[in-house]
Order: structure tokens, then sequence, then C-alpha cells
């Protein structure tokens, strides 16, 4: 496999051995993860361990010198850990990864080897490989929907990041991507009961059911990720108990008789639709019954019912309505996404909750809230980016 950019560091391991003299293990915290300190051990060897951690990180981060300026990351985003075979490997955090995704590196190759005197890292980016299906391209160059949106949007997000070659790879494969929703909705009807529930698997059920368990509802900050129809009707059909309490707010489509075929799929499997303007009793109501409402977050907001706030680092008017709702009640607010995976099932994940500003000024703190929604989006479209909806003009003027 190609292997791209790289970085390399040296620490002097009397510098982590005079950490280890003035600090204690809460104050080593904030240089080491806990894993990495306890594979560390104790006693001799436990400093020329901790530099070599120490100087894989510094090689990590120089991979990602524009982020590391703007202060998107640091090296201690970067942790180091043994695997079953006693290879080292890279454990990015959140927002790590977030830059690995944009850079769309897939992993961290490392080695580390120490003296006794010093300890050098150097570290290796393996990108991802861009997979694009033949009717991708031929989408892509005969039948291409909006493809100058397309072309724009993926140049907002990965113009610094990525090749012209490569954002047209990227655009392939989202037109390929959305073949396949097209194809796997107009299957599934004709599936059985059990190839659709081996079709669709959830992660996370539990930061679901511990949220309603505060019988306060639950909000879930979601987008057009994956095959969003059919994850929805497959996957949340699994939840039995919760049969008939997932709310879905959401915009009329057109023409009436297709956003009609769509809501009486809806009702059929035990959702409720909630209209995006004139509800606000109605989903009150929903989360005072401890029901579940959907918020479907990544689509544009007409100004009179948004604000303005950073996604990608570009404005965009974004749904205000979302850090009312979270500011205003005490229902829980979990991040839910979808993916299809290389091997045609798909994954519904729940993520765990996201904390709600809630003291100081009112308007502070829906500006705050908002751009935290939009961070999560943000982490969930870099992991599939061919996955989400690219045609839809996300960044109007």
């Amino acid at each position: 496999m190609e292997l791209s950019r790289q970085g390399i560091d040296t620490v002097e391991i009397s510098r982590i051995e005079k950490l280890l003299n003035d600090l204690d293990d809460d104050g080593l915290s904030r240089f080491f993860s806990e894993s990495e300190l306890a594979e560390a051990g104790s006693g001799k060897g436990r400093a020329q361990r901790l530099a070599a951690r120490f100087a894989a990180k510094e090689a990590c981060s120089k991979l990602f010198p524009r982020e590391i300026c703007l202060g998107k990351i640091e090296p201690v985003d970067f942790a180091v850990k043994r695997s079953g075979y006693g290879n080292p490997e890279v454990v990015p955090n959140e927002a790590a990864e977030a830059v690995m995704n944009l850079n769309r590196i897939k992993s961290i190759q490392l080695s580390m080897t120490h003296t006794e005197t010093s300890a050098t890292a150097i570290a290796l980016a393996v990108p991802h490989e861009i997979q694009v299906p033949w009717y991708g391209r031929m989408i892509y160059r005969f039948f291409p929907l909006r493809r100058s949106v397309v072309m724009a949007n993926l140049g907002l997000v990965f113009e610094k990041t990525l090749k012209p070659q490569q954002l047209e790879d990227l655009a392939k494969a989202f037109y390929g991507h959305h073949l396949k929703n097209i194809l796997e909705v107009i299957k599934l009807p004709f599936m059985t009961a059990r190839q659709k529930s081996r079709l669709v698997k959830i992660e996370g059920g539990e930061n679901l059911s511990e949220a309603l368990d505060e019988g306060n509802g639950v909000i879930l900050l979601t987008g057009h990720f994956g095959n969003w129809e059919l994850s929805t009707v497959v996957g949340l059909a699994k939840f039995s108990e919760y049969f008939g309490r997932f709310h879905f707010i959401r915009r009329p489509l057109k023409p009436k008789w297709f956003n009609e075929l769509v809501i009486r799929r809806f009702h059929k499997a035990g959702f409720g639709t909630l209209g995006k303007s004139g509800s606000l009793d109605e989903i009150l109501d929903q989360l005072e019954k401890n029901n579940i409402v959907v918020s479907i977050f990544d689509q544009y907001a007409i100004p009179k019912f948004g604000i303005t706030s950073d996604f990608f680092g570009h404005p965009a008017v974004t749904f205000k309505s979302l850090a009312v709702l979270a500011q205003c009640t005490n229902a829980v607010v979990i991040p839910a996404s979808s993916w299809r995976e290389s091997d045609g099932s798909h994954v519904i994940q729940f993520d765990s909750p996201i904390e709600i500003l809630k003291t100081g000024r009112s308007r502070d703190n829906m500006l705050k809230n908002t751009r935290r929604f939009n961070e999560v989006l943000e982490r969930v479209i870099l992991r599939h980016p061919e996955q989400w909806i690219w045609m839809h003009k996300r960044w109007k003027s």
C-alpha cells in the first residue's frame, strides 16, 4: 500500500525523567493516556518507554502541520498502545480522528526505538483508498445530477487536503453510493423478515436506553447518512419495545404523492411525523411523554428559522430549534448515524449524549450548542464522506 507523509521526532529521556520527578499521575495525565502510563510500567525503563511514546505523539502531529498551526489538534490527541502482537498502534481521540479523516488518512504506522539517552519515533500516514464503482463513474459522466453543486461542496470541505482527482473520485463514489440506495429501497419490500434483520445492526443501543431511563425524552441528532431510508425503517424496527415512540421532524417532500408514500411507510413502521414549522407543542408533548424526537439537522435552514454557524469552516444557516429545545427542556440529545459497510450490510450507531450548555446568556448558549451539533455532524460525515448528500445546497449565501 502506498504511504504518503511521514513525521519523525526525537526526545531526550532526561526531559521525561524530569516530568516523572515533578508530576504525580494526575499531572502526567496531561501528556499521557491512562493506558500509556499503565503500559510503561514502573521502575527501571519507565522513562525510556514514556519518552518513546512522547516522541510518537510529536511525530504523529507533524503529519498535520496545518491543523497543528490552527490549533485543531495537539500531540496529546494521539495515544500509543501495544497490539496483541506487541506492535505499537496509534489511537486518535475524536479531534485527531476528524483531522485524519479530513486528510483521508486511514491509519498511522509507527516505529519507535530508544537508547539510554534519547527516544525516536517515525510515523507513516496510510491513505484511504477511495473505492469508485464502475456505475459511479458512468453516472458522473453521463447522468451527473447537480454535479456542479456536488463538486463545489466537496471543494469547500476538502480543498486544503485533497487533490482535484481525489475530489472527483469522491464524487464518483458518492453517485455510486446513491444508486445503491435506490436499488436497496426498491428491493426492500421483497425481502423476508430474517433478511431485513440481518441487513442492519445496531451499535450503542445502550446509550439510547439509558437516556430514556432518565424520563425526560430524547432528541436524536442525525442527518442524511448512509441509506437513511432503509436503515431507519429496518434498523429502528429492532427496537420493538419503542414501537410508536419515534417521531421524525421533517418537511414535506415533493411531489405530494411521494410525500404521502413516505409518510405511509413511516406510519406502517410505527414512526410518527412532525412538521418542521408549527409543531412546537407536538414536539414538547412527545418529550413530556418520554418519547424520541428525531431531528434531521444537516439541511439548510430558512434564515428566519435559523442562525449562522460554522459548518466545515464555512458559515451556514442552521436550524436553531434543536438548541432551543435542548436548553429549555431536560431532554437528552444523542447523535445517531448510519452507514453502509463494504459487505453491503448497514450500521446504525447511537453515540454518547452531547453536553448541553445552559448557564449564562441564552443566545450565547444557543450559538455554542448549535456549533457543537455541527461539529458532531462533521465528524460523522468525515468517517464515510461518500455516503452524505453532497448535492444539497448546504452553504447558501
